[in-house]
């Protein structure tokens, strides 16, 4: 049965099927508009783009499994622009219709220093601190360095993010800038993700840098976290669109590095770009991030050594 929010996104893909996207009342629904406009647009220039190849297929058995193969995918990109849709507009009704703007001056932060000696207890950020992580399949080395990056004016600290499977091959070394402000909140200003394959570099999907095409930070960790508020944690629209929302200030749980008992701060994670994925997080006082929980599946990935 569609509901009224899909008749909504239906009608609006009509009126914008006849030409430009309508102008929506609230900036975020006009957002979640355009960026549904440039999906489907991108569905259709890919399904063309697939017949085209099509057409150079010489036996007639073989190019119409590639035509019917194109309309299959063609469909499937449009209800994933769909349920983009949706989730944004979901995202919507919990922030609000106004910019996302937030105000990055440097006066507004600490030093990664300042930060250092007065550090968000949920996300301390201390140089030369490291935390191990581990789960069925990977270990994931987390490594706050001294090292520091100008992001959009704001000095940032670099945060290295290695990933290797049990056997110790790479998979995936990254670099996320992160910077407090003065209220205590911690700030993702973008990141550097290096992906490979058989020990090679394959690409850097997943990278992107606060003020490079109107890209925006977000934050990672609420000065103040309470139970229900939702926060962006990073804004490049169609690129990197991660979220978050608190779920409890009281949750308990234990791993093989640290515990909590009604202490930890418990958050989902989410994205507009990947409908119905989600990730608990539990972050225990003075230590930070100690367990991440795929809801769905039961994967844990645990703290398993912390220095």
């Amino acid at each position: 049965m569609i509901d009224a929010l899909r008749l909504t996104l239906l009608a609006a893909a009509c009126a914008a099927a006849a030409g430009a996207p309508p102008a929506l009342a609230g900036a975020c629904d006009r957002t979640t508009e355009v960026a549904g406009f440039a999906c489907r647009h991108e569905a259709k220039d890919d399904y063309w783009i697939a017949l085209g190849r099509c057409a150079n297929v010489a036996n007639n058995g073989a190019r119409s499994t590639c035509k019917r193969n194109a309309e299959t995918q063609l469909e499937e990109a449009q209800d994933e622009c769909a349920d983009q849709a949706e989730a944004r507009a979901q995202l919507c009704a919990a922030l609000g219709q106004a910019p996302y703007d937030p105000d990055i001056r440097a006066k507004r932060f600490l030093t990664p220093e300042q930060a250092a000696q007065q550090p968000n207890p949920y996300l301390p950020l201390v140089p030369g601190s490291e935390r191990v992580y581990r789960n069925a399949e990977e270990i994931i080395t987390v490594t706050v360095t001294t090292q520091t990056l100008e992001v959009m004016g704001i000095e940032a600290m670099v945060v290295r993010d290695v990933v290797t499977d049990l056997e110790g091959e790479l998979i995936e070394d990254t670099e996320d800038w992160f910077a407090q402000d003065v209220d205590g909140n911690v700030w993702y200003f973008g990141e550097i993700a290096q992906n490979f394959e058989d020990g090679r570099l394959v690409d850097v999907e997943g990278s992107w840098a606060a003020g490079v095409e109107h890209a925006k930070p977000g934050i990672v960790m609420p000065a103040a976290p309470r139970a229900g508020m939702t926060y962006r944690q990073e804004f490049d629209l169609g690129g990197a669109e991660d979220a978050g929302r608190v779920l409890d200030t009281q949750g308990s749980e234990s791993v093989a590095a640290a515990s909590c008992a009604a202490t930890c701060l418990v958050t989902e994670d989410f994205s507009p770009l990947e409908p119905g994925a989600v990730e608990h997080k539990y972050y225990a006082p003075g230590v930070g991030l100690i367990l991440e929980l795929d809801p769905e599946s039961g994967e844990r990935t645990e703290l398993v050594s912390r220095r």
